[in-house]
């Protein structure tokens, strides 16, 4: 950590990419030298970063030599394409695209959850999906107490998961709607999301299920060393900006009292416990997205049993809440590279 590094940023000026610059100087990774890349539409533009202008440059493959460090914001073509030249040329690179995430030669970490995976890396590790990330950091401190064996999980994924893109386009509808104005017709969506929901994330992959659903069933598995884990997941679009919220629920293989879980959630790391009904404050009773939009925690509540578990000592539900930019994206990205610095 005491050398400074030539780091680049694959994708540096779209929301997940912005959001690196922010967390690499949080994180205190020892950059000497920033490389913004972005489409040769971008060049001449700049970035800040710790306080100075630094100017874009197109993404190609000569834009990586000398770099150590690549931190993927870009999409699944673009990492395929351009991440392995990086490599190449000495680099080691984590991608927030899905491109390398089930590639059985590439780690897909979670920090709080499976660090020790970055020591078989070959020069590209993955980060993995947003929900998959902030419904995983809750649930691995409660499998490493009851071993959990099953998952059924919605999730509410705010219009940060589609980008840019997607959070203009919420912000022009509510606009819109406040204004009493034409409402603008959809295009990052299937359908208008201001006072609606929408409830299919991804194209149809599975018996049903689209490609984000699947994910977390995936990626899961691979992430906690669980090739049997069994996962039913929908996925709901909802007009929040940033940060997305889940309802899980979990099976365990053994019985474990309530008691036992909160405690477990309340000493996790990257987890806040916020579950108290009886607040005065609906802020302090339970997570909601407005209260966990740019910070890294993931906060937990609404814990309880599973009433439908046969045995309910072996089921628990709960509700979480996490900043999908942050945590859900660049943050872990960073701590990645954070670890592989160290």
């Amino acid at each position: 950590m005491n050398k400074a590094l030539t780091v680049a940023i694959l994708g540096a000026t779209g929301a997940v990419g912005t959001q690196m610059l922010a967390c690499l100087a949080e994180q205190e990774v020892p950059v000497g030298e920033l490389r913004p890349l972005a489409s040769a539409r971008s060049v001449g533009k700049t970035v800040v970063f710790q306080g100075k202008e630094v100017a874009i440059q197109e993404a190609k493959p000569e834009a990586f030599d000398g770099c150590d460090l690549v931190l993927g914001a870009a999409g699944d073509d673009i990492a395929r394409e351009l991440l392995p030249e990086a490599v190449r040329r000495g680099a080691v690179a984590v991608d927030n695209s899905h491109a390398f995430r089930m590639d059985p030669q590439v780690p897909l970490v979670i920090p709080e959850i499976n660090a020790d995976d970055l020591s078989w890396h070959q020069g590209i590790v993955a980060n993995p999906n947003c929900a998959t990330i902030i419904g995983l950091v809750p649930t691995w401190p409660l499998h490493k107490l009851a071993g959990v064996s099953r998952m059924i999980v919605s999730t509410y994924q705010a219009a940060s998961g589609a980008g840019e893109p997607g959070m203009a386009a919420l912000e022009a509808e509510m606009k819109a709607l406040v204004g009493g104005d034409s409402m603008p017709a959809p295009q990052a969506f299937a359908a208008q999301l201001v006072s609606n929901l929408i409830p299919q994330i991804g194209g149809e992959q599975y018996a049903g299920y689209t490609s984000e659903e699947m994910k977390l069933q995936d990626e899961g598995r691979k992430i906690m060393h669980l090739p049997e884990l069994r996962v039913s997941c929908t996925c709901v679009r909802v007009p929040v900006l940033r940060s997305h919220s889940e309802s899980v629920t979990l099976e365990f293989e053994r019985a474990v009292s309530l008691e036992e879980i909160r405690e477990a959630l309340d000493q996790a790391p990257g987890v806040k416990l916020v579950d108290d009904l009886g607040a005065a404050d609906a802020h302090d009773r339970f997570p909601m997205p407005i209260d966990t939009s740019d910070q890294d925690l993931i906060w937990v509540g609404r814990v309880r049993r599973d009433l439908s578990n046969p045995d309910e000592a072996r089921g628990v539900s709960f509700w979480c809440c996490g900043d999908q930019i942050r945590k859900g994206a660049a943050t872990n990205a960073v701590q990645i590279a954070k670890l592989l610095c160290s």
